[in-house]
């Protein structure tokens, strides 16, 4: 990846966050509801990771270094996150049951927290984003997902989990 691309992915993935605040419960006056800001609160805290993610990846390709820092942060992340997304889907849930109006008070909550499901298949697992030529060409060529930067990231680091730093010569 390189430079440019990395500085865009790490700028966008935060700046999604305050787009969808402003978007979703300004500009459009969706309710405030607990299930809206469930759903709200679990996508921005995958978007703030990937972020960190794509912001450390900048780093390690301008200093050199074998693997990003904070890589042991991210394998926690890894396990901790599906547990935020199960509460967070069971609160939604729970407040479909309340009978409430579920297009106003519920669905943009369920359609944020889709997205933030996405967010943690995409970052931890495969890349379903294919948003450039490569990548696309890459897909149509094989057919199947590539595992995406993270989880490649992460089993480089369960394998050799010596610090961080400047590669040897």
């Amino acid at each position: 990846m390189t430079r440019r691309r990395l500085t865009t992915l790490a700028i966008l993935e935060t700046a999604n966050v305050f787009w969808f605040a402003l978007v979703f419960f300004g500009l459009l006056g969706t309710p405030t509801t607990g299930a809206n800001l469930a759903g709200f609160a679990v996508c921005s805290v995958l978007l703030i990771q990937g972020s960190a993610y794509w912001y450390l990846k900048l780093r390690q390709l301008d200093r050199g270094e074998r693997l990003p820092a904070g890589m042991a942060v991210f394998g926690v992340l890894r396990v901790v996150n599906p547990i935020l997304l199960l509460v967070s889907g069971a609160y939604i849930g729970w407040t479909l049951l309340d009978g409430v109006s579920w297009w106003t008070e519920v669905f943009l909550g369920i359609v944020l927290w889709v997205l933030a499901v996405l967010e943690q298949v995409n970052y931890f697992h495969v890349q379903l984003s294919y948003d450039n030529r490569a990548d696309l060409s890459r897909l149509m060529r094989t057919r199947r997902l590539r595992r995406s930067h993270l989880s490649r990231d992460l089993g480089r680091a369960r394998r050799a989990p010596e610090p961080v730093g400047p590669r040897r010569p």
